[in-house]
C-alpha cells in the first residue's frame, strides 16, 4: 500500500484501486467536498503524473477516456480546485508523491491496463437522490427523473411554463457549461422530440448559471444523469445533429397555431441576436413565418 496525506486531501493505494478522499482545508473546491471519497479501479487509469513546484507540487491522475461519467459531462472544463483527480503536495511530501506514482505505475505495467478508451463506465457517478440550487433554478435527480424549478431571477416566459420533470428515458444528452468571463454557463438536457436549441435563459430544459459558488455543483447532477444515459462509445445510434440555420428558417408546422407562430418569431429573434443566424436567413426565416400567420 503507498499512501499520502495532505492538507488538499489523501490518496490511498491499494493495489487494485486508488481510494481519493478531499482534504477539510479551505482551498479544497466545493465540488470535491460535496462529491466525497472516490474509489477509482485501476482498470479506469490510463496514467499518473507528479509535478513539483517551488512552493507545492502537484499529482494528477489520467483516467481512460469514458471511464468516467463527471468527466464526461464535464468535458475538461472542471477547475484545478473542483477536479478530483488532481491533489496539491507539500514540498516536505515529494519523496511519497514520487512513490505513490511508481507504485501506481508500476501496477499499471504489471497488470497490462491498456491506455485505450473505454466502452462503459468505469466509475459509478455521484450518488443519488441529488438536489441543486444554483442560478436560476434548482435541478434534482433521482435516478429515473430530472426536476427542474425556477427561482425569482428566472425568465418570465420561461418560469410562466411552470416546472419540468424529464424522465431518463427521453433525455438524449446532457451538458454542463461553466460561466466563462462575460459568457453564463449552463446545465442543458436534450430531450426526445424537442431538437431546436435556444439560449439557456429562455430554455425550459436549461438552468442558467452566473458564476456563483454554487455552479460547479451542477457538474454532479450532469454527472449522475450521464452515468444513466447509454455511453457514447457503446450506443450504436448517433445523437441527433443539431438543427442547421436554414432548418430552423423553415416554416412552422401547418398544425401549429398562431400563438405557436408567435413563438417561433420570438425564438427566431433570439437566435438572430445570438449570431446563430445570419441577417439573410433571419429575413427569409420570418418571411416564412409571417406567410403562414
Amino acid at each position: 500500500m503507498a499512501e499520502i496525506i495532505q492538507r488538499d486531501g489523501t490518496w490511498t493505494f491499494e493495489g487494485d484501486a486508488l481510494r481519493l478522499t478531499p482534504g477539510r482545508d479551505k482551498s479544497v473546491g466545493l465540488l470535491r467536498r460535496t462529491l466525497g471519497e472516490l474509489t477509482v479501479p485501476l482498470e479506469a487509469l490510463a496514467g499518473i503524473s507528479f509535478e513539483q513546484g517551488r512552493k507545492a507540487g502537484r499529482l494528477r491522475l489520467r483516467l481512460r477516456e469514458g471511464a468516467d461519467p463527471l468527466l464526461q459531462a464535464t468535458g475538461g472544463r472542471l477547475t484545478d480546485a473542483a477536479d478530483p483527480y488532481q491533489l496539491v503536495v507539500e514540498s516536505d511530501r515529494y519523496g511519497v508523491a514520487e512513490y505513490l506514482v511508481e507504485e501506481v505505475r508500476n501496477s499499471l505495467l504489471l497488470e497490462g491496463i491498456p491506455a485505450d478508451p473505454v466502452d462503459s463506465y468505469l466509475l459509478p457517478g455521484p450518488a443519488v437522490p441529488l438536489s441543486v440550487s444554483a442560478g436560476d433554478g434548482t435541478a434534482g435527480f433521482d435516478g429515473e427523473r430530472v426536476r427542474l424549478e425556477w427561482n425569482w431571477k428566472t425568465e418570465d416566459a420561461k418560469a410562466a411554463a411552470g416546472a419540468r420533470t424529464l424522465a431518463v428515458t427521453d433525455i438524449l444528452g446532457v451538458e454542463w457549461q461553466p460561466s466563462v468571463g462575460l459568457e453564463d454557463g449552463y446545465l442543458r438536457f436534450t430531450v426526445r422530440g424537442e431538437r431546436t436549441k435556444v439560449p439557456p435563459k429562455y430554455d425550459p430544459n436549461s438552468v442558467q448559471l452566473w458564476g456563483f459558488r454554487k455552479d460547479p455543483l451542477m457538474a454532479l447532477v450532469a454527472a449522475a444523469v450521464q452515468a444513466r444515459l447509454p455511453h457514447p462509445a457503446a450506443s450504436p445510434q448517433k445523437a441527433p445533429a443539431p438543427e442547421s440555420p436554414k432548418a430552423l428558417a423553415a416554416a412552422a408546422p401547418a398544425e401549429d397555431g398562431h400563438d405557436a407562430l408567435l413563438r417561433r418569431l420570438r425564438e427566431l429573434g433570439e437566435l438572430h441576436r445570438s449570431g446563430v443566424l445570419t441577417d439573410e436567413e433571419f429575413a427569409l426565416a420570418k418571411q416564412a413565418v409571417l406567410k403562414r400567420m
